[in-house]
């Protein structure tokens, strides 16, 4: 996507999550106050955040994924998607197989209660 890894992860939470306080994502991201204001100003810089007042408390900010930011997390994902095709391709028939397993299994795990 052309950023840095932890703006990526913070725009993600934002275009999946939704709407988040700075602490909220501060916690969610696992750093800082001081360091998610860093990374919140820079991805405001380049156009894929801002900040909205809350309308019930003026005091808070909601930090929101503008358009831009959504396109650039659509991007990183087509992108991965594509490496992860060219990859799969480069398999072997038994690879393939042994992918094809695995997913069996992960796919158990998923819908187990």
């Amino acid at each position: 996507m052309g950023l840095p890894p932890g703006q990526s992860s913070a725009l993600s939470v934002l275009v999946f999550g939704g709407p988040k306080t700075l602490s909220e994502l501060a916690a969610i991201e696992q750093v800082r106050a001081p360091t998610m204001t860093r990374m919140v100003d820079a991805l405001e810089r380049a156009g894929h955040i801002r900040r909205m007042p809350d309308p019930h408390d003026r005091r808070k900010l909601s930090i929101i994924a503008t358009p831009a930011g959504l396109r650039a997390m659509q991007r990183g994902r087509e992108r991965r998607e594509q490496v992860l095709a060219e990859s799969l391709t480069k398999l072997t028939r038994d690879e393939r197989r042994a992918l094809a397993a695995a997913m069996d299994i992960l796919e158990r795990f998923a819908y187990e209660d």
